[in-house]
């Protein structure tokens, strides 16, 4: 199976989100879909064809990774180096001053991403190898900042303005489901692991279930997060061992 069905629903859920609007404390609100679509498209063309036996969901993007490039969990170095993408990003037209996008260009690290990217190198060794079996979405593509530049995480959202996100979300979770066909779909936190079950129900077939988010804001992230991921998914039998 080609990309297209997953550019398709990116594209779909890019124009959903582009219309909806966000009250305070959210005072900017950035679709790394639009600005960063050059290297989105790029990642799910080379590495999104094919069914995958597992599909990790994020959350939305961090400051430092898909904000950036344009790849959820993407850390610049993992992106241009291991997944070997390079594309131009543009320009959010509401930026802010203490959030600056700077693409490719940009040297802080996001260590979520470090922690994901480099637990799928180490695990598979290298980016065809992980993508032949594996594949990340991340739920919401919208990232949202209070006037202070300090992250605002979607669940944190009133309901009147939750609600027609989570059904944007949701339908191109089940279009990013239904393209890639896995046999299962694990959630990179709690958050998201609840949202696949919600978007996705009982009736796809798909086993659900979560990892440990490798946020340095967890506790038990920073004691050793790559060895409970795996400790997890071999319990679970989605990994061998």
């Amino acid at each position: 199976m080609s990309a297209t069905a997953l550019i398709r629903a990116a594209r779909e859920l890019s124009r959903a989100v582009s219309t909806l609007r966000f009250g305070p404390p959210v005072a900017h609100v950035y679709n790394p879909l639009d600005y960063a679509w050059a290297p989105h498209e790029a990642w799910l063309r080379r590495y999104g064809a094919g069914r995958k036996r597992v599909v990790f969901v994020g959350m939305n993007p961090g400051p430092f990774g898909m904000m950036q490039t344009g790849v959820p969990f993407g850390e610049v170095a993992a992106v241009r180096d291991w997944m070997g993408l390079h594309a131009p990003v543009r320009r959010p037209a509401d930026e802010h001053p203490k959030r600056p996008i700077e693409g490719f260009a940009c040297r802080r690290s996001e260590v979520s991403g470090r922690r994901l990217w480099g637990w799928a190198a180490e695990r598979f060794g290298s980016a065809p190898a992980f993508f032949e079996q594996c594949f990340v979405v991340n739920y919401c593509p919208l990232v949202f900042l209070e006037a202070s530049g300090r992250n605002f995480t979607p669940e944190r959202l009133p309901a009147a303005e939750l609600q027609p996100l989570q059904q944007a979300c949701d339908a191109h979770l089940r279009a990013a489901i239904e393209a890639l066909r896995p046999e299962w779909a694990i959630g990179i936190g709690a958050w998201a692991m609840k949202r696949a079950q919600a978007a996705l129900g009982a009736d796809t077939g798909v086993r659900i279930d979560q990892i440990l988010h490798p946020s340095p804001a967890s506790p038990a992230a920073n004691r050793g997060w790559a060895p409970q991921v795996d400790a997890r998914l071999e319990q679970l039998g989605v990994l061998a061992n």
